[in-house]
């Protein structure tokens, strides 16, 4: 495997991640207008994706190999973590 397979690779094991991330963090800002109105899009967006990511490596290192479904929704719940966290939490 040549280096720009391995990007491609690397590119295509994350992207999961950012579009979970960027898909709740736009959710979440239409949902609770009011209340995340402080605090910006791309900040939930990169909370969300970060813990998505670790995740996903995480369930890489223990199940051995991408793709399980275990992972995928642990991914999810990390997010949705994540965005309460640096939407709401850290507010107070």
């Amino acid at each position: 495997m040549g280096p720009i397979d391995g990007l491609w690779h690397l590119l295509n094991f994350f992207a999961p991640a950012a579009f979970v991330g960027a898909v709740g963090a736009a959710a979440a800002k239409l949902l609770w207008r009011r209340e995340l109105a402080a605090v910006g899009w791309r900040r939930l967006a990169l909370w969300a994706s970060a813990a998505a990511a670790l995740v996903l490596v995480v369930g890489l290192v223990v199940g051995g190999r991408d793709g399980r479904m275990g992972t995928y929704g642990a991914m999810v719940l990390a997010s949705a973590l994540a965005l309460w966290w640096a939407g709401f939490a850290r507010r107070r």
